[in-house]
């Protein structure tokens, strides 16, 4: 593990700790990346003294911002319940391909993506998945893509309800309108462009707010996160 934190630290009670997490960064040993040896996991272990802490929610390894972790078992099992009742509301903001609507809700059942690769040809559940938007900005830049003589593109704010695995990721792309950076689920060409335009390819989906209510005191929390130089680098093209 390296010797500085790539962590910053957003709020700290005797209950909680939320931090920032970069780009790139895994929150915790997958089977997938067994080769890798770092995770916001550690890190956040560091934070807290070296005292154990407990993930309240995932983030995808590319996925930048907010992130929080319990303190206590007892907390972390609170706020899963929390999480599972709806009770937690998250925002991101991602940059997409094309002009979205200015608001829209996207209600589309995800089937399970196993971690384990070797499960991925059995039968999978399928699970009801809710996300909502909103169109924050749009642009269009004179460069030729996809065989149109220009390129559009949108920033927006996500809303899930739901929490499936790469919901926003797999939604986003359902509507026809990918997340920029996705290799999975986005479109090559226009990733392609953004990493050599900006010197590096990222996802651009980052977690920028958590709102919920304390598990312990009750108080409202409200929790934001700031976009990575990384993030804020791509949302120059909305300032044509």
């Amino acid at each position: 593990m390296s010797t500085e934190n790539p962590l910053i630290e957003i709020y700290r009670d005797q209950w909680l700790l939320a931090v920032h997490k970069p780009a790139g960064l895994l929150v915790h040993r997958s089977p997938i990346d067994k080769h890798e040896t770092e995770f916001a996991l550690q890190y956040a272990r560091a934070l807290n003294g070296g005292e154990h802490v407990y993930p309240v929610h995932r983030l995808d390894r590319p996925t930048s911002g907010l992130l929080l972790f319990a303190r206590d078992p007892q907390t972390a099992s609170r706020l899963g319940k929390a999480l599972m009742a709806g009770d937690v509301h998250k925002t991101y903001q991602a940059v997409v391909r094309g002009w979205t609507p200015e608001q829209g809700l996207i209600d589309h059942p995800l089937t399970d993506e196993p971690e384990d690769r070797r499960l991925k040809s059995e039968p999978q559940a399928e699970r009801a998945a809710r996300t909502r938007y909103l169109r924050l900005a749009i642009t269009e830049i004179p460069v030729a893509i996809e065989g149109h003589p220009t390129s559009r593109y949108s920033l927006i704010e996500l809303y899930p309800e739901t929490g499936r695995k790469h919901q926003l990721r797999r939604h986003m792309k359902h509507i026809s309108h990918p997340i920029i950076g996705d290799a999975n689920h986005g479109r090559g060409r226009h990733n392609r462009y953004f990493a050599e335009r900006f010197g590096q390819g990222r996802l651009m989906l980052a977690a920028t707010e958590l709102v919920f209510r304390h598990p312990v005191s009750g108080e409202a929390l409200h929790l934001q996160a700031a976009l990575e130089d990384s993030f804020l680098q791509v949302l120059s093209i909305f300032s044509n």
